[in-house]
């Protein structure tokens, strides 16, 4: 039977590990941002000056659930 304390810490270490794959989302999220606007810059360079901005507040937010999840990984894992 395993006992009370190791439970907890294999706990805490699988739950501090789930929470990082929001970490990895957040990377593909990135560059499917920055990727379109390459594109999308390439196809119509007049605006891009206009999207820049838009592109910024995405990646802005992206990174923001980023560490949202690294946040709550710290939180999992040092947490008593």
């Amino acid at each position: 039977m395993m006992e009370f304390e190791s439970a907890k810490i294999m706990g805490q270490l699988i739950g501090g590990g789930l929470a990082t794959i929001g970490v990895a989302g957040s990377g593909v999220g990135i560059g499917i941002i920055f990727g379109n606007y390459v594109s999308a810059a390439g196809r119509n360079p007049a605006a891009a000056p206009k999207l820049f901005g838009n592109v910024l507040l995405g990646f802005a937010l992206t990174e923001a659930i980023a560490l949202f999840a690294l946040v709550m990984a710290f939180i999992i894992l040092f947490g008593s």
